[in-house]
């Protein structure tokens, strides 16, 4: 990561890089805070540690930083905000993955490790070493399908999808996501490569983001579908004005046709586009046809393709070159094999459509149905804002279908009740909600709807 921060300051040292609530970093700063934090690592020895810190800008600096040192950075995900319970989250998750040092904004009490403040790393003389040859990195998956799992990555290899990414120093992009989350992570990389400008709201809902558009100007937004949705739903609540965005990203999850539809129509200006990516094999590209799903192309990849793609029986299956090392703790994988994803999809009309999960299917009776068509179907009811459809225990079935519904502002529950129960009919018994639960908000992770059983 420091090279591409080092190119963008040699090009314009005082260029913003990054724009919090209460402050700007330029790029030169952040190269000098990123030197610092490489010398400080060196100097005590450090080799591994874990980040609590999530202000962006120092959180870019000790992960550009820990990148120049040769040492191995986690950011683990925002902690609760009581003492006792923070300390104790990180604790544990410090036991699993082995880290014996913990950066946070503050030295906090974490009894059996190593607690150090941000400012002890950023605040030494710097220095600017070259990158050593070894640049390892761990992510931690979102966990929305089981407990998270450490992702080992190499620098040098998530660099290489950097290299085809054109300037645009005057795009300004805005950080919806966490970096602790590896599309957090690919969008740093891709604005720090474009020399642009990270607009990093807190906290990272979308109220906040939606604030931040108006604010900034911001130009470029990637997000999941879910966060999408909620802002939308905040843009058509509160009635301002909506963003001269110029591009327009989703991923992490399947994308409704409807949505995208929504989106075209509120953001006219708006290149779309879908990327299809994960922590465990990074981004295969993107599709900017503003048609749901991806193109049969990326099954026609040469053999020297970073990232190349098949199916086998329903499934979507990777080979990555920029993609991990292996999992944390686990027996080292073939970094450039095959490996499947998890991903169900089928070719409709010439497109890879996802279809979800494989952890995700209800087994009804024998029968086994995935949550994601019952929930755009009933996305369409009118009266509802978001549905969640998962799996429910039955002494009978072995599961039933269950729908956790988020109704818009005035809309009555009965009424939108009916209309769901009316609309599923046509649905294959085993897939009929059989109990609809009004809520005032969906259970995420990583923003994306967690589907898990309840």
């Amino acid at each position: 990561m420091i090279e591409l921060l080092r190119r963008a300051a040699a090009q314009d040292a005082d260029r913003p890089a990054i724009v919090l609530d209460e402050y700007t970093r330029s790029y030169g700063e952040l190269v000098h805070a990123a030197e610092s934090v490489a010398a400080a690592l060196t100097d005590r020895g450090i080799r591994r540690f874990a980040s609590v810190e999530h202000d962006a800008a120092t959180a870019a600096a000790l992960l550009a930083g820990a990148s120049l040192a040769g040492a191995e950075a986690c950011q683990y995900p925002p902690i609760p905000a009581d003492a006792d319970t923070a300390a104790d989250e990180i604790i544990a998750r410090a036991q699993r993955f082995d880290h014996e040092v913990v950066v946070a904004a503050r030295a906090l009490e974490l009894p059996g490790l190593t607690s150090l403040a941000a400012s002890e790393l950023t605040g030494t003389e710097a220095t600017r070493p070259a990158p050593p040859e070894h640049r390892p990195h761990l992510v931690l998956t979102t966990g929305t399908t089981g407990t998270p799992r450490g992702v080992l990555h190499d620098w040098n290899r998530l660099l290489r999808a950097t290299q085809r990414i054109a300037p645009g120093a005057g795009q300004r992009w805005l950080l919806a996501y966490g970096l602790h989350q590896f599309a957090g992570l690919q969008l740093l990389l891709h604005v720090f490569a474009a020399g642009a400008t990270l607009i990093a709201p807190a906290p990272r809902r979308p109220r906040e983001g939606l604030a931040a558009m108006r604010a900034h100007g911001v130009t470029h937004a990637s997000a999941t579908p879910t966060y999408w949705r909620f802002l939308l739903a905040e843009l058509h609540a509160d009635g301002g004005p909506v963003p001269a965005l110029t591009q327009l990203t989703l991923g992490g999850e399947p994308i409704p046709g409807p949505l995208l539809d929504e989106l075209a129509g509120t953001f006219p200006s708006a290149h779309i586009s879908q990327v299809y990516a994960a922590s465990e094999f990074g981004s295969t590209g993107s599709v900017r046809d503003g048609r749901n799903g991806l193109t049969l192309e990326v099954l026609q990849r040469g053999e020297d393709a970073d990232v190349a793609m098949k199916i086998v029986d329903g499934e979507l299956w990777v080979r990555s070159r920029v993609g991990m090392l292996g999992y944390y703790g686990q027996p080292a994988v073939d970094a450039d094999g095959w490996r499947a994803t998890g991903d169900l999809v089928e070719i409709v009309d010439g497109r890879i459509q996802f279809r979800g999960r494989s952890s995700e299917i209800i087994n009804v009776g024998g029968v086994k149905v995935h949550p994601l068509p019952i929930e755009e179907l009933v996305a369409t009811v009118p009266g509802v804002a978001l549905a969640r459809a998962f799996g429910r225990p039955n002494p009978l079935t072995g599961s039933i279908v269950a729908l956790e519904v988020v109704a818009t502002t005035g809309a009555e529950q009965g009424v939108v009740e009916a209309a769901i129960r009316g609309a599923c009919a046509e649905l294959p018994a085993a897939a009929r909600p059989r109990s609809i639960r009004f809520v005032d908000a969906i259970a995420t992770a990583g923003d994306k709807i967690a589907r898990a059983s309840a």
